[in-house]
């Protein structure tokens, strides 16, 4: 079958709700960081206002250091000057992870965000490559203590931004996936108990997971890994909540789109000289990968036509039933879906799962700045802000991604 001629565009418009929100957000920060600093004049040396903001996170009260990395967060979205970050940044990335392993949970939850602009600003490099190998420790150790479930959320939206900026190895990205992975599905043992996540933690961590996924190569996928986080993102297609099963759809387009499913079968049907194998384990790994696919292929047929039921709100019913129709058309003809998003005056396209998932990650974590940043990163003299390096990383971060 060929693509069809209608098929569906999503445009996702810039919200004046958004704007709206990023203008209150900003003025709450600033009313902040005044109260913090205990001046009564409003300053207009950014820099300035960032220093202040970087000398109250020694502040003994949890308060006042909550209200600096607000600031801190609001000039990041906002306007930061980049010679500020090449002053400070080991600065705020030392007290930002002092406030991850000692903070109240909304402490820690403004202090990953924090962390998370901060890789972004600094972009691909040493110093990147630095915040995420300080960060590892601190997060894992903090994601033990799942007693709040905007703290856990914040710890693994942080550490899928390190990881996707910072790391250049394979194994670094593996190492986070498993944290992660650990998350959803741990290893019990006699001092690891069961915990049953909230629907809102494990859309979280499967959305990050898929996101730190399309830096990988499917050439370097473990077939016996990869058949397990297949088989349990299958068995969260059945779950009550639409958010955790249109998570796992995007997942497993993603691990499609990378050709794991022929290469899972591949390693399972043939030797390495490449005969079929006799071995009954050989031929029950291949038949096993087969049912699978066809598996979730009757799952996402379904999902994709869902008729709802009684209370179910209407606009995750179409939010899911749309996602699934792309993924139905990706797994049965190969296309993923077309997607346009107006910024401005401008559109940006994206054509794979891959670019997708990114873009849909970065608006989910910068929230009301990231259409500021595109806007004018996108719009500007060659794509660059020349007052706000964010925008710099926003460019790295989706370089795949067709315009």
């Amino acid at each position: 079958m060929g693509k069809r001629n209608n098929q569906r565009k999503n445009k996702a418009m810039l919200d004046s709700d958004d704007e709206n929100s990023s203008v209150s957000s900003s003025s709450t920060a600033r009313s902040d960081l005044m109260s913090v600093s205990g001046t009564d004049e409003v300053q207009v040396d950014k820099d300035s206002l960032l220093e202040q903001a970087l000398d109250a996170l020694y502040e003994k009260r949890g308060s006042t250091r909550e209200k600096a990395l607000a600031a801190i967060i609001d000039a990041f979205n906002t306007n930061l000057q980049h010679q500020f970050v090449e002053k400070k940044f080991a600065t705020l990335l030392h007290l930002c992870l002092n406030s991850i392993k000692k903070g109240s949970s909304k402490e820690i939850s403004l202090a990953c965000h924090a962390i998370g602009l901060l890789a972004l600003t600094v972009g691909s490099g040493d110093n990147a490559h630095e915040i995420l190998e300080e960060s590892v420790i601190p997060i894992s150790q903090a994601l033990k203590s799942q007693s709040d479930s905007l703290k856990t959320v914040s710890l693994v939206d942080c550490l899928a931004i390190v990881t996707f900026v910072g790391a250049t190895k394979t194994e670094e990205t593996e190492r986070s996936m498993q944290i992660m992975w650990q998350l959803l599905h741990p290893k019990l043992g006699s001092n690891v108990v069961a915990v049953k996540l909230p629907a809102v933690v494990i859309t979280a961590v499967v959305s990050a997971w898929a996101f730190i996924l399309t830096t990988m190569d499917g050439c370097s996928l473990n077939s016996k890994d990869w058949q397990e986080y297949i088989s349990y993102f299958s068995t969260l297609l059945d779950k009550d909540d639409r958010s955790v099963r249109i998570a796992s759809g995007e997942a497993l387009a993603s691990i499609f789109e990378t050709g794991s499913i022929e290469k899972f079968a591949t390693e399972n049907k043939t030797t390495p000289d490449g005969s079929v194998p006799e071995g009954n384990k050989s031929r029950e790994g291949y038949t096993h990968i087969l049912g699978l696919k066809s598996k979730i292929l009757n799952q996402v047929r379904s999902l994709s036509a869902e008729a709802g039921g009684k209370g179910s709100a209407k606009k995750d019913l179409n939010s899911q039933r749309n996602l699934f129709k792309d993924v139905l058309e990706f797994l049965e003809d190969g296309y993923a879906p077309d997607i346009s998003m107006k910024i401005g005056g401008d559109s940006l396209q994206t054509s794979t799962w891959s670019e997708l998932i990114k873009l849909n990650f970065m608006k989910h974590f910068l929230g009301g700045g990231f259409i500021k940043h595109m806007q004018v990163g996108f719009l500007g003299p060659a794509f660059v802000c020349p007052s706000c390096f964010l925008c710099d990383a926003l460019l790295f971060l989706l370089v795949s991604i067709a315009f």
